[in-house]
């Protein structure tokens, strides 16, 4: 079984989208920290903080809970991310 997936992020804000690897078994929360950290550069500071940052389903809208992990949520390689 793999330990990350590729997955990408779509920056509503900076009007880019990342391809990106994330770990399926950390919580979600763990990973947006990270995520915030890499992706703010890489948008030039269209990124919002890491306390504020939301993560979601790009094709549904759907919120998605940070206390749970990539794996726990079903993300696949080629799930479309937002991090707002």
């Amino acid at each position: 079984m793999l330990d990350k997936i590729l997955v990408e992020v779509n920056i509503p804000g900076a009007n880019k989208s990342y391809d990106v690897y994330i770990p399926l078994r950390i919580k979600l929360h763990e990973v947006i920290s990270l995520l915030a950290v890499s992706l703010a550069e890489l948008s030039h500071g269209y990124i919002i903080s890491k306390e504020e940052a939301v993560i979601c389903d790009k094709l549904t809208g759907i919120i998605l809970d940070i206390n749970m992990s990539a794996e726990e949520h079903g993300l696949i390689n080629g799930s479309k991310l937002m991090l707002i």
